[in-house]
């Protein structure tokens, strides 16, 4: 199975030049907790979190104002691909630590998924299964 349908398509970036100011208000603005980050070339080069602000800019003291987020972002993130299932992304999730995991495809960022795009999905899945265990006990029961 895909990984979920419809999700993760709508992926938020910055440029490596900018300030953490500038990317921390761009991620209040949009109320995500990341965004991929490029460089020039707009290749993608890493990852910017709420994580690496709080351990490599907050905790150190390191003033947001002149940090360059090259400086302090992830560079050695961890992506799925397209026909990741969501089984295989919740474990490299737990086992990477992280919320978010780009999309990638032949060196193409094509989306980003997070723990509450899996979370949704779960549940929805679980919700459908229900109603279908239901469905089977009281309405269509064969026998």
């Amino acid at each position: 199975m895909a990984l979920i349908p419809g999700r993760g398509r709508n992926v938020h970036c910055i440029t490596e030049d900018s300030t953490v100011e500038a990317a921390v208000n761009e991620m209040n603005r949009l109320r995500i907790g990341s965004l991929m980050v490029k460089d020039a070339a707009d290749s993608v080069v890493g990852v910017f979190t709420e994580r690496d602000v709080l351990v490599r800019v907050v905790s150190p003291g390191i003033d947001a104002r002149t940090t360059l987020v090259r400086e302090v972002m992830t560079a050695d993130f961890r992506s799925i691909r397209p026909d990741c299932t969501v089984e295989a992304a919740m474990q490299t999730m737990t086992e990477r630590r992280v919320r978010h995991l780009p999309v990638m495809e032949d060196g193409v960022l094509r989306g980003m998924v997070s723990i509450g795009d899996v979370t949704r999905w779960l549940l929805e899945i679980n919700q459908m299964e229900a109603e279908n265990l239901r469905r089977y006990v009281f309405q269509d029961y064969p026998g």
